[in-house]
């Protein structure tokens, strides 16, 4: 299933104020008022958020749809460490079984479903972590970092079943979970991309589900246009998206069967898709904007067609069975979904967070701060 012809309607008129975003802007305003009254409820008290006893950095968004979120955690993660810090990861796992779950699931290194482990949670190791169990973002950063992670849909209770199995942790990153409230947390970072706050209606005549003038401790904007902010969004800072060697998401079936060990997963520079004619070649984006991959690869020179599916589509069966192309280039977070194919045309792209500095420098400062309180 492709994006719908209605998304993308919607999609476009979220970018201007035209007469379909006037006709939903009173819905807005309700929409606008249930969540004024939910996040007043959290800051006058009436309701509790939970400390952890380990610093939490939040990132997530504003905006309806992928905004960069997953990158800019699997960056932090990395930037984490070399500064010494042990971090984990809690998500939501959208989609996934674990999200169903009463309890939270944990994934780390070590773990086995079998273990005995304390009620309240269930665990399973990195290496059997199923994107349809926890979720296609989590496995990525799994897959990535190697990190520790917890994934529910009480993002509390992820954070406590997370410190409980790996307690070494010394810094939460929650992926998503902005309007979590009842999960404290020190560093908030929202994250845009070049479509920023589009028309700056909240849902459904715009894509908000907060306006844009929430508070929080950092801006990041991926893929920033020139000027990368309004002059009142203060600490606002700019992340590129650097893509890598494309690697083979299912080497050929014929090879594979007659390896005795595991060997090294074939990759290529991305130049070598270049200058092709775009009938033998199909780019796939199940993301949040499928049109910011196909952007990237067109900016390197790769004619593909293009197939922009769902957000978190579940790749139930191979999608790409009858097509002709001799290369598929999908995302990294689609690839985790396609490994039981077989199918030696998928290549997937990765794409790798670079950071400002300066938002690193204020993150570890806050979390050094918490940490020594």
């Amino acid at each position: 299933m492709t994006v719908g012809k209605g998304e993308a309607i919607i999609t476009a008129a979220w970018q201007r104020r035209g007469p379909l975003a006037w006709s939903l802007w009173p819905l807005s305003v309700v929409f606008c008022g249930i969540a004024a009254v939910r996040r007043a409820s959290f800051k006058r008290g009436w309701r509790q958020s939970v400390r952890m006893p380990v610093p939490v950095v939040v990132v997530g968004n504003v905006t309806v749809g992928g905004a960069g979120k997953t990158p800019t955690v699997i960056a932090l993660i990395e930037a984490l460490r070399a500064q010494g810090f042990t971090p984990g990861v809690v998500s939501r796992g959208y989609g996934s079984a674990a999200s169903r779950r009463p309890a939270p699931t944990v994934v780390a290194a070590g773990c086995d479903s079998n273990d005995t482990v304390p009620p309240g949670f269930s665990t399973v190791s990195t290496r059997q972590a199923d994107p349809a169990d926890i979720g296609d973002e989590p496995a990525l950063i799994v897959r990535r970092t190697g990190a520790p992670l917890a994934v529910g849909r009480d993002r509390v209770a992820a954070a406590q079943a997370l410190l409980t199995q790996t307690p070494s942790i010394d810094v939460i990153l929650c992926d998503d979970g902005l309007q979590h409230y009842r999960l404290a947390r020190d560093v908030e970072i929202v994250v845009f991309d070049s479509r920023l706050g589009g028309n700056g209606f909240l849902i459904p005549a715009g894509p908000l589900r907060e306006p844009l003038s929430r508070a929080r401790d950092a801006t990041v904007i991926n893929n920033a246009p020139v000027s990368i902010a309004p002059a009142d969004w203060p600490h606002t800072y700019a992340m590129t998206l650097v893509p890598g060697d494309a690697w083979q998401v299912c080497p050929p079936a014929e090879k594979a069967a007659s390896r005795s060990a595991p060997a090294p997963t074939p990759h290529r520079p991305l130049a070598s898709f270049a200058g092709r004619d775009a009938a033998h070649t199909l780019a796939a984006a199940g993301i949040g904007a499928p049109e910011r991959f196909f952007d990237m690869l067109r900016g390197l020179g790769i004619a593909a067609r293009t197939l922009p599916l769902p957000d978190h589509h579940r790749f139930d069966r191979n999608p790409f069975e009858d097509d002709p192309a001799e290369t598929i280039l999908v995302t990294e977070k689609d690839a985790v979904k396609c490994g039981d194919w077989h199918d030696p045309r998928i290549w997937a792209v990765p794409v790798k967070g670079m950071l400002d500095p300066r938002l690193i420098a204020l993150v570890v400062e806050k979390v050094r701060g918490r940490s020594s309180a």
